[in-house]
């Protein structure tokens, strides 16, 4: 029983090195917004859950209930968000840039966010404003952050500059 144990952990602790690989080569490591994003996405799946599954108020079906394949989208629509963020990394690195992934990961995380207080809103439970308000400056922070990286990284020139010269 005991080498059971054991050869599962190593089977565990060596799919965890593998993932971490993973991890590290799509999205550059691991970073707050990266854990911010997972939990907003997990926390309105579930609230999306409870509007359909408790309340009945599913905008999505019409009889406002659960449907697996409006589930299973909204699970790949999650999926892809992340495949976003691995693209957002993956452009940073070919720009020589490192605020994409991040950028990309607040716009979604604030998009998460509405969803989220949407379905609040289904449920009958009222919204703090200041929380709102936070979804604002979350916006802000993530539109900023691509305006101030609009001019191309240092070293770097437009075909239009570098004709000029």
């Amino acid at each position: 029983m005991t080498l059971v144990i054991t050869k599962l952990m190593a089977v565990l602790l060596a799919l965890g090195a593998v993932a971490s690989g993973i991890i590290a080569a799509l999205w550059g490591g691991w970073s707050q917004p990266m854990t911010v994003l997972c939990i907003l996405m997990a926390l309105d799946y579930i609230s999306g859950l409870v509007v359909a599954l408790v309340f009945h108020r599913s905008p999505k079906t019409a009889s406002g209930g659960a449907s697996s394949a409006i589930g299973l989208k909204g699970l790949l629509g999650k999926l892809f968000l992340i495949f976003m963020v691995a693209a957002a990394y993956q452009i940073d690195k070919v720009l020589g840039t490192s605020y994409l992934r991040d950028a990309v990961a607040l716009a979604f995380i604030a998009n998460e966010a509405l969803s989220l207080i949407e379905n609040a809103g289904l449920m009958g439970i009222p919204v703090p404003k200041v929380l709102l308000r936070g979804i604002d400056v979350l916006k802000g922070k993530a539109e900023a952050a691509g305006e101030a990286h609009d001019k191309p990284p240092d070293g770097a020139e437009s075909a239009k500059d570098g004709e000029a010269k």
